[in-house]
Order: C-alpha cells, then sequence, then structure tokens
C-alpha cells in the first residue's frame, strides 16, 4: 500500500508540473523553449529558497524528473561546490551535478537520430 502512494504522489505532482506547462503553451504566446527555460529558472529559486527538497521529498521522481527538477539540481550541485570550492564552485558546481543526466541526453539523442531519418518540420 506504502508503494503505491508513493507512485500516486509522484504522479499527482509530476501532472500538476506538466499541467501547468501545457497551460502556458495553450493560454500564452510564450514559445515552448521559453517555457522550458522558465521552468528550469523556477526550479533553480525555488530550490535557492530551500522550498524545492521539501517537495522532492514528498513526490520523488514526481518532482524530480521535470524540468523543475534539472534546475533543482543545478541549485543544489551549484550550492555544494560553493560550500567546498569557495566561488570557483558557482561555475562547476551545476554542471558536475548534472553531467549525467546531460550525458544520457546527448547519448540518447545520438542514438534515436542513428536509427531514424530526421526531417524538418514544414511550418
Amino acid at each position: 500500500m506504502e508503494t503505491i502512494l508513493l507512485y500516486l504522489k509522484a504522479f499527482l505532482v509530476g501532472g500538476i508540473l506538466c499541467a501547468i506547462g501545457e497551460a502556458l503553451i495553450l493560454k500564452t504566446k510564450l514559445s515552448p523553449a521559453r517555457i522550458l527555460v522558465l521552468y528550469i529558472v523556477t526550479g533553480v529559486i525555488i530550490s535557492a529558497a530551500g522550498l524545492y527538497k521539501p517537495l522532492v521529498q514528498f513526490a520523488g521522481a514526481g518532482a524530480t524528473v521535470p524540468l523543475t527538477g534539472f534546475g533543482h539540481a543545478l541549485a543544489q550541485g551549484t550550492i555544494q561546490a560553493v560550500q567546498e570550492k569557495g566561488w570557483i564552485g558557482a561555475f562547476t558546481g551545476g554542471l558536475s551535478a548534472t553531467a549525467g543526466g546531460i550525458a544520457a541526453a546527448i547519448f540518447f539523442g545520438l542514438i534515436t537520430a542513428l536509427c531514424f531519418k530526421p526531417k524538418p518540420k514544414d511550418y
């Protein structure tokens, strides 16, 4: 029963974050790229304020998988690196903390591009 509750919390929080993004796409003139940047910056700001960590503890993957979770990882990596290395950590911490995710995105993007024939989008 506890596992089902964990899945439900992750589904609801992740779903709410995605629904907000979809509402922004449908109801505003913001481009998807700007909404993605907005999500990352929002994750950084909420994390720096100390409000995102409780959400991660509550929802798990429902909070860490969306782009706000990437912003959270950037902020936490930067904060930790600054504490360990000083101000140089402000430039290296975010990349160190998110290197695995970035490498996976590049790798799987390459594999997808090799398996399928990409075509330009006609507008």
